[in-house]
């Protein structure tokens, strides 16, 4: 785990524009997601170089044109470490169901040209029964890919099956071609408070961690992101923060109560599935602001806390405005 401490994270990064003056009917979503990215991704390089950067799902950026058999977008792909994939195996229906074949075959297809290009994939499965973890397991290990088996999707809770980590791994794990598996906890509310939290992560071997930044309204400190590198049994492992960059959440520090009655332009309407969190015109510069582009910014705060990398959510984002 770095233990830098980031006092002036903000630096001049030459970033690269989507045009945001644009005519809506001008935009190409897709890229504008990829510009975002990109930015991150030397924003954070700028400050510490070895950050990870792993966006999760909207594999058809990978190609310039949403087709497997596209050319690769190469800024795009040169931008990222890794590539978390939900609902591959498990849970595209529903969890606890197999994912229909030729969904898997097609993600598949975009997986391999991450694989191809050295960009580690992270496959997140929801399933609770022994039968299919194991099987998820399998099927991810049989094609290189690092994976959790999620008994619940509310990312809540640190599975007892099976009892160690899928790969147990005593070696240090300082990059993310070492790591075997991971954990992925980002909603902490089952915990009976942040010692309990830190605690349970703690007394765990996983190689990876993701977790949300935050607990109970504020952000861990370096020294407690610090103290969870390292692995019941001593090997050293990453951290990685999750950071959401496609919807706006009423309970993070940047929420104004007053946007309630008065959102700003880039907010958008309410995930009907997730309460509290809300579209955002991404490629709007305000919202790069918040994320990255300010010494107050969500990414800047992780960098101060100590994080190895970032795990991109909602980057399929342009789904909804396409």
């Amino acid at each position: 785990m770095r233990t830098t401490s980031y006092l002036m994270i903000l630096v001049a990064v030459p970033l690269i524009t989507a045009g945001c003056l644009n005519p809506p009917s001008q935009r190409d979503y897709r890229q504008d997601m990829r510009y975002f990215v990109q930015n991150i991704s030397a924003q954070a390089g700028q400050a510490n170089p070895g950050f990870l950067i792993i966006p999760q799902n909207g594999h058809e950026l990978l190609t310039l044109d949403g087709d497997s058999e596209g050319d690769p977008a190469t800024g795009y792909i040169n931008s990222i470490d890794g590539v978390g994939r939900e609902d591959l195996f498990y849970g595209y229906l529903g969890d606890d169901r197999p994912t229909p074949v030729e969904e898997s075959e097609s993600i598949l297809a975009f997986l391999a040209i991450a694989e191809g290009r050295d960009v580690q994939v992270l496959v997140t499965d929801y399933c609770s029964s022994e039968s299919f973890i194991s099987l998820s397991y399998s099927e991810s290990q049989n094609r290189g890919f690092i994976s959790f088996a999620a008994d619940s999707r509310e990312l809540d809770s640190i599975p007892t099956f099976p009892p160690q980590p899928h790969n147990l791994n005593a070696d240090d794990v300082l990059t993310l071609s070492d790591a075997r598996n991971f954990l992925y906890l980002i909603n902490p509310a089952s915990f009976a408070g942040i010692d309990s939290f830190l605690d349970s992560i703690r007394s765990t071997n996983y190689d990876l961690i993701i977790i949300d930044p935050y607990f109970d309204g504020r952000v861990l400190t370096s020294h407690e992101v610090e103290s969870l590198g390292t692995k019941a049994h001593g090997g050293r492992r990453l951290v990685i923060a999750y950071m959401s960059i496609g919807e706006a959440e009423d309970y993070r520090y940047y929420w104004d109560d007053a946007w309630n009655a008065n959102p700003p332009v880039w907010l958008d309407g309410e995930n009907p599935d997730w309460e509290g969190n809300f579209k955002v015109k991404y490629w709007h510069d305000d919202w790069q602001t918040l994320i990255y582009c300010s010494r107050d910014s969500f990414l800047n705060r992780i960098l101060e806390a100590g994080f190895d990398g970032v795990y991109l959510d909602l980057i399929d984002a342009y789904e909804y405005y396409e």
